[in-house]
């Protein structure tokens, strides 16, 4: 499943407001402290960071939805390959996901 142009946009829009953490360890660090509103999963990862990632996700209630490549996740906020993005602002979480339910 691929993400829409929008989707993309919109996390470029909050990367550059600071409202996105990149990377696994960042994501399931902030998870465990309660500041993600919603995490945005490659569909591409590997089984070990999914045996990881999703379980704690599930346990937290964090919503979270699986979209995109590795490469397309990361390049919408200008980083390197991302394996899953945390959204720390409500309001961009909330639009993401609105955008999402629309896919």
């Amino acid at each position: 499943m691929g993400a829409t142009e929008p989707v993309l946009r919109l996390l470029g829009l909050a990367a550059r407001a600071g409202a996105v953490l990149s990377g696994t360890e960042r994501v399931r660090e902030a998870v465990r402290a309660g500041t993600v509103r919603l995490v945005l999963v490659a569909d591409d990862i590997s089984a070990n960071t999914r045996d990881k990632l999703i379980p704690l996700l599930t346990s937290r209630s964090v919503p979270h939805r699986e979209i995109a490549t590795r490469a397309e996740l990361g390049g919408a906020v200008g980083r390197p390959p991302a394996s899953a993005l945390g959204i720390t602002d409500a309001g961009f979480a909330r639009r993401l996901e609105q955008l999402l339910k629309q896919e």
